[in-house]
């Protein structure tokens, strides 16, 4: 198997195309899968696509908007209902402890403090540090979209494979430097060519493309202006289910 990256959800945050919000599901030989962001639908995504949420170590977390991180509540709590008992991790931008607390005692007053059988994890990346979070090397990129917490392009090396993800972001100079000899770079294309603050489009992604310094591009978290455009893309495009080897 090696490392299979699954898009359990490729959407925007607003359904087009029927899409699931944001969701990969990294699986890998060396140990237990892990999540790449987990928007508020992505329970439903995991579960239509028969994958066990329990089994996950860790969710990474691109950015604190609910298309991205809003699905944890109800991972958390589904593992609690099903008695999970290994550990999970969650690791994203500084503020997330804060963020998740407060998403779990809107959606549900009182989960955040409860005892479970599982410890909850909370790690929160600093730009620029590297580390290693449940045996997934990861460094994290402050890139530009507003979310009320530093957004960030995070790059995964999974026993040796690497994947960079942009997250939802404008161009800056940070994405070609999580790219940099990535086996895989999922990236934002929200609109076909229109110019929209905080999000990447078809022609910004094209104009850049030769510093993109990676082996395969695949575009995700498309409006329905970009999806009426996929048959034109210069790039791959992503597809609820859409499963990747590396």
């Amino acid at each position: 198997m090696a490392v299979r990256v699954t898009f359990a959800g490729s959407g925007d945050a607003f359904g087009s195309g029927g899409r699931f919000q944001a969701c990969l599901h990294i699986a890998r030989d060396s140990g237990p899968a892990v999540l790449l962001d987990c928007g508020a639908t992505s329970l439903v995504a995991l579960k239509r696509l028969e994958i066990e949420p329990n089994e996950l170590a860790a969710v990474f977390v691109s950015h604190l908007h609910g298309d991205h991180f809003g699905g944890l509540p109800f991972l958390i709590l589904d593992g609690q209902f099903r008695r999970r008992v290994e550990p999970l991790v969650v690791a994203g931008p500084p503020g997330l402890r804060q963020r998740l607390f407060a998403a779990m005692e809107v959606f549900y007053p009182g989960s955040a403090s409860v005892q479970r059988k599982f410890d909850v994890e909370v790690v929160e990346l600093t730009p620029g540090e590297p580390t290693q979070v449940a045996g997934v090397g990861v460094t994290a990129w402050e890139v530009d979209h507003a979310s009320g917490a530093p957004p960030l392009a995070l790059r995964l090396d999974v026993d040796g494979a690497v994947i960079a993800y942009t997250g939802d972001t404008a161009w800056t100079d940070t994405i070609p430097q999580a790219a940099t000899g990535a086996r895989l770079l999922v990236a934002e294309a929200y609109y076909w060519d229109k110019e929209i603050p905080f999000h990447l489009n078809h022609r910004t992604l094209l104009t850049h493309k030769d510093s993109l310094d990676c082996e395969r591009i695949v575009l995700t978290h498309m409006s329905a202006d970009m999806l009426a455009h996929v048959g034109q893309a210069a790039f791959e495009t992503a597809h609820d289910g859409l499963t990747i080897s590396l």
